[in-house]
């Protein structure tokens, strides 16, 4: 064990109640989820910030000292990596996205650049045994992840947003939806199910009035899969249900073609029959024709609403409308209109609130 003092720790870690000075062991396990400490190797003039506990970006330079998490991501507009089987001192890893993920890049989109590469010193360590000077590799989360988990929320409805690829909209979409909510009195909580750990997006969504929000990576998973996608949906569900709101917004990072479990979670009969409507945000009517016809065919479920940049303009709002049969709205200009919309549909109490607003 030896101690070294860190310049950043990645909002990954945002549970692990982390000060500057750190302790970490050279006996590094190659377990996605456990946090590692790390020395910036370059510079970077593009993708080069760091999402700090704070909320907070960051710009990483040479030589920081920085906390974040071992892991993998499959981002199509971002890089690819995969966790490393073994590690040591010394050993070059890079880092693979804003959130503090790190592991071994094997693929960028030349829009971000080459990623940094960061020199390993060591796990951080935990000491959970009061009295004792054991430590123990520390992990992400604040919850117990558990993959039996049952769905329990009651009759709480759930709005689902899904998108056809990486910035399609899908948190535009979510805040706009919430801000409405709120200006109408709803109670409205929120979380990120799939993806790969960035707080970014809740906290847009906690600007925009949600009561209560949460991600995946509050329960340890720090990158979700098809495996755990489902599971860790119905506990992101569960925990927002004890707070009691009116409604609960889910966003589906990524694609409905994609590596982080959106298809898994779409196809789990719990989930699916839980949901009280769907909102496609899609790039282009390409994709917005491509997506309606994915959630039509592959998974019986009939979207509530088209948006994104595919409905920027009245062309595309015709194109989707007349073509799909669909109503299109977008949520960056016509907010209001998309809050209307869904508080019609999730129940009795919202539409009088509607009337009365």
């Amino acid at each position: 064990m030896r101690i070294i003092f860190a310049d950043k720790i990645a909002s990954v870690a945002q549970h692990n109640n982390l000060g500057n000075e750190i302790r970490i062991s050279l006996d590094i396990p190659c377990e996605e989820g456990v946090l590692l400490a790390v020395r910036i190797l370059n510079n970077k003039s593009r993708y080069n910030q760091l999402e700090l506990t704070s909320g907070r970006m960051s710009t990483l330079k040479e030589g920081d000292v920085v906390i974040g998490a071992l892991g993998h991501r499959n981002a199509l507009l971002g890089y690819s990596g995969y966790l490393p089987k073994n590690l040591k001192a010394g050993s070059t890893i890079q880092v693979l996205n804003i959130g503090g993920v790190i592991g071994i890049c094997d693929s960028y989109n030349p829009d971000v650049g080459p990623p940094f590469n960061c020199e390993v010193l060591g796990a951080v360590l935990d000491f959970p045994f009061l009295g004792q000077r054991i430590g123990v590799p520390a992990k992400v989360g604040e919850h117990s992840y558990d993959e039996a988990v049952v769905l329990d929320i009651s009759d709480i409805p759930i709005i689902a947003i899904a998108g056809t690829c990486m910035d399609s909209g899908k948190t535009v979409a979510a805040c706009s939806l919430i801000s409405r909510f709120s200006q109408l009195n709803i109670k409205v909580s929120a979380c990120k199910a799939t993806g790969v750990s960035l707080r970014r997006d809740i906290l847009s969504m906690e600007d925009a009035g949600a009561d209560a929000t949460m991600i995946f990576s509050d329960f340890g998973v720090v990158a979700t899969t098809p495996d755990n996608g489902p599971a860790l949906t119905k506990l992101l569900l569960n925990q927002l249900a004890l707070n009691h709101p009116d409604v609960i917004v889910v966003e589906l990072g990524d694609g409905l073609l994609g590596s982080y479990g959106v298809q898994a979670i779409l196809l789990d009969q719990e989930i699916k029959k839980s949901l009280s409507g769907i909102i496609l945000c899609a790039n282009d009517p390409v994709a917005a024709w491509g997506g309606v016809k994915i959630l039509r065919e592959e998974y019986k479920i009939e979207p509530t609403v088209v948006t994104g940049p595919a409905t920027d303009n009245s062309v595309g709002l015709d194109l989707v409308k007349n073509m799909l049969n669909v109503p299109a709205i977008n949520a960056l200009t016509n907010g209001f209109a998309l809050g209307n919309l869904l508080a019609k549909l999730i129940s009795s109490n919202c539409v009088e609130t509607l009337n009365e607003n």
